[in-house]
């Protein structure tokens, strides 16, 4: 029985019509770049998360990267960063010309440690730039209290993240602004690269709608120096026939951890993740930690019976060879480097069936190591 870690055949039979639909009226508007398509699409997104301003974006690179424009990062600042996340929240720190200060990961939720960032706040630090990773959230309330503390700017990259709350109101809405991706993987995933940036400052709103068009919002007329960072008026009209069923999949989701969760439980070699007090888990990866040195086995084993597992992330960004110069903040890594040994995202889809997580969780019970 394969078992793959993305399966999009169930929505394409729900949404293939709408699909085609909002395809041929793309086509026949003559609109590709902006428009209609994307307004309607940005006023969805404002209504969902609960936001005053959301912009879309070529990628959610492009996202981080704007926001961070935004603010006026650049050379001489420095911005706390994971060091256990994706490459393109650091990379964007780095194009700007400013410096990421690695931060460790919390064992239990795999964010950013706010105890180690405490040990690395320096007269230069502009900003964070937390990531609510594989869907969890972090805790908000100490994170906004850290952040006013040290009088710095939160910049959210929730592109892990799409639905996921704390205390009932969405991550990527609390700091000064925030950035998501629509990558295909992605809890509410497109049909190729794209992004949003959200906010609630106007002023700020207003300047990443200028940054979007090359720091223009008339034409031939440029208040800043930006970007070509639009969305494609396609991708707006196909995301938008998806965004009413995305909490559907997220429950669909939510339901499939705690499957993981009652039957993988007792297994001592198996640290499973879990949903912490006041946050509302949308589970965009199921990652758990294989102890004393079995993942890379356990991984193999589940290869052999056609079962598709992953490791998020093999390297934390402080050992990338593009960053081996930048030590700031590397001296204290250590539980992101223990995660890069143990990690492994299981399938966790919303269109996985009961016969297949059985087999994901038989399999995984027959590991012998």
């Amino acid at each position: 029985m394969k078992v793959g870690l993305l399966s999009l055949d169930n929505e394409q039979a729900l949404l293939g019509d709408a699909y085609r639909e909002a395809f041929n009226r793309v086509l026949t508007s003559g609109r590709f770049i902006l428009g209609e398509e994307v307004e309607r699409f940005e006023r969805a997104c404002e209504a969902y998360l609960g936001v005053k301003h959301a912009i879309g974006v070529s990628s959610g690179t492009d996202a981080i990267l704007i926001a961070l424009m935004a603010m006026d990062i650049g050379p001489g600042d420095e911005v706390l960063c994971p060091a256990f996340t994706f490459f393109a929240t650091a990379g964007c720190i780095v194009r700007l010309g400013a410096t990421p200060v690695w931060v460790d990961a919390d064992s239990d939720t795999y964010n950013l440690s706010l105890t180690d960032a405490a040990k690395k706040v320096t007269p230069r630090t502009r900003a964070i730039l937390p990531v609510p990773l594989f869907g969890q959230a972090y805790d908000v309330d100490a994170l906004m209290a850290f952040a006013n503390e040290h009088k710095i700017a939160v910049v959210e990259d929730f592109a892990q993240s799409w639905g996921t709350r704390f205390k009932g109101r969405c991550v990527g809405t609390f700091g000064t602004i925030g950035a998501t991706s629509f990558f295909p993987t992605k809890n509410l995933g497109g049909f190729g690269d794209s992004g949003l940036v959200v906010t609630n400052d106007d002023r700020l709103g207003q300047k990443l709608l200028s940054l979007r068009t090359h720091g223009s919002l008339k034409r031939y007329y440029h208040d800043y120096v930006g970007g070509n960072f639009r969305i494609d008026a396609l991708q707006a009209a196909l995301l938008a026939c998806k965004l009413p069923h995305v909490d559907n999949w997220i429950r669909q989701r939510r339901a499939h951890a705690a499957f993981y969760t009652k039957n993988l439980t007792g297994l001592a070699w198996l640290r499973l993740p879990r949903e912490t007090p006041e946050t509302f888990h949308t589970w965009n990866q199921f990652t758990v930690r294989v102890l004393d040195g079995h993942r890379d086995a356990l991984k193999a084993f589940l290869a052999e019976r056609e079962i598709q597992a992953e490791v998020y992330y093999p390297l934390s960004l402080d050992q990338q060879v593009c960053f081996q110069a930048n030590t700031h903040g590397a001296e204290t890594i250590s539980v992101a480097h223990t995660l890069n040994r143990e990690v492994l995202s299981l399938p966790i889809h919303p269109e996985l069936t009961e016969d297949q997580m059985a087999f994901v969780m038989d399999s995984i019970r027959a590991f012998k190591h």
